[in-house]
């Protein structure tokens, strides 16, 4: 007798660009990869016209923020507690985010970092609005 599994073969595939992306986890998991890829393009357009954020040296806007990022050689990072909700056209999403790289000649942090998104879905695709980073 054979017995046949109904189970499919291959698994879920991780999102590899902003348009495969469902939910607050896979915006977040490809932003975090076009960073480390240092596709400038793809993060540019993930950042909304009037984006802010907030870290422990005070405000950014979205020019400097995308400055910031140029600066840095991310070797690899892990995403970990992530959290999303959803409102309406809105997702929240908080989580950790350990980095190893640099910034110039200066480590980047090596401790987890906490952090929080917000996207929101503007035409056809998601921008984040807001980015909030504490040690």
């Amino acid at each position: 007798m054979m017995l046949v599994s109904a189970c499919t073969f291959y698994g879920e595939h991780p999102a590899r660009a902003f348009s495969e992306a469902t939910g607050g986890e896979g915006l977040e998991r490809v932003f975090w990869k076009q960073v480390k890829a240092a596709n400038w393009t793809e993060v540019e357009r993930a950042l909304a016209s009037n984006y802010v954020g907030t870290a422990p040296g005070g405000s950014l806007d979205r020019a400097t923020t995308i400055a910031q990022y140029r600066q840095w050689q991310l070797k690899d990072y892990s995403l970990g507690d992530l959290k999303t909700e959803l409102n309406g056209s809105t997702i929240v999403v908080t989580y950790t985010l350990t980095l190893n790289g640099t910034a110039g000649s200066e480590a980047l942090p090596s401790a987890p970092q906490h952090m929080m998104t917000v996207w929101q879905q503007q035409k056809t695709s998601w921008v984040a609005i807001a980015h909030s980073v504490s040690p």
